[in-house]
């Protein structure tokens, strides 16, 4: 118990949050596999109240809703087209998982054997979800404001970063990448392939490359050819967002 006890404060420091109702965050941080172990024949009820998979919808929409808020005050002169990209970033799995990491979330983590042997304390999308799960568990402890706080600590240096130039730079990649994620494919690779022009006047092409595919794009800048690029891998793949 004592030991229970102890990471629990751990893991309280680190999040900048105490629980007055710990079961919400045993719940966040416990994956369906562990459920699934724990009541091996018991019916699905019983093993839905167990994992995490409600808190992450929830977390999902509280964490939007979040950020909004914060984007709305923070850049008040800026287009909705802009904020949304901006938002678009912020909420990413990729953003999530890297912030999970940061917190350490995988460590306290609940996850059956099998998952354990696959390394699913260090999947993206686990650590992307167990994100969602825990602050809805902060969310429904503590309300509206705690769940502020934490977002502010957790992505603080996402939150700084954000701006309308990067994201609409970084939009098209990271929409590339959440796509051929969701079809359980490995991160896009980009190359240069090729520059023309002087050097004040240089057009670079890159070539991103995927499992079962590959573009290409062009622009005044390594970075620019590169959503070029991710546009053009979008527009193959039949991606509605793109």
């Amino acid at each position: 118990m004592k030991k229970k006890t102890s990471a629990l404060a751990q893991l309280e420091k680190k999040l900048g949050y105490k629980f007055k109702n710990p079961s919400f965050i045993n719940r966040a941080l416990t994956h369906r596999s562990w459920a699934h172990e724990a009541v091996p024949f018991g019916r699905d009820e019983e093993v839905r109240q167990l994992h995490n998979e409600a808190l992450e919808f929830v977390g999902d929409s509280v964490l939007g809703c979040l950020v909004a808020e914060y984007l709305f005050h923070a850049y008040p002169n800026v287009t909705e087209g802009e904020l949304s990209r901006m938002k678009h970033c912020l909420v990413s799995a990729n953003t999530l998982a890297r912030a999970s990491e940061r917190l350490g979330l995988g460590d306290f983590m609940r996850v059956g054997k099998g998952e354990e042997k696959t390394g699913g304390r260090k999947k993206q999308a686990l650590l992307a979800d167990a994100f969602e799960a825990v602050l809805a568990a902060i969310f429904f402890d503590g309300g509206f404001k705690s769940a502020q706080n934490f977002l502010k600590l957790a992505l603080s240096e996402e939150l700084k970063s954000a701006n309308p130039q990067s994201a609409a730079a970084a939009d098209y990649k990271t929409m590339l990448q959440e796509h051929l994620q969701a079809q359980g494919k490995e991160t896009p690779h980009y190359e240069v392939v090729e520059m023309i022009g002087p050097p004040h006047k240089r057009v670079f092409h890159v070539e991103v490359s995927w499992d079962g595919g590959s573009e290409r794009g062009e622009g005044s800048t390594i970075k620019s050819a590169e959503v070029s690029a991710a546009r053009c891998a979008l527009e193959k793949l039949g991606d509605p967002g793109s």
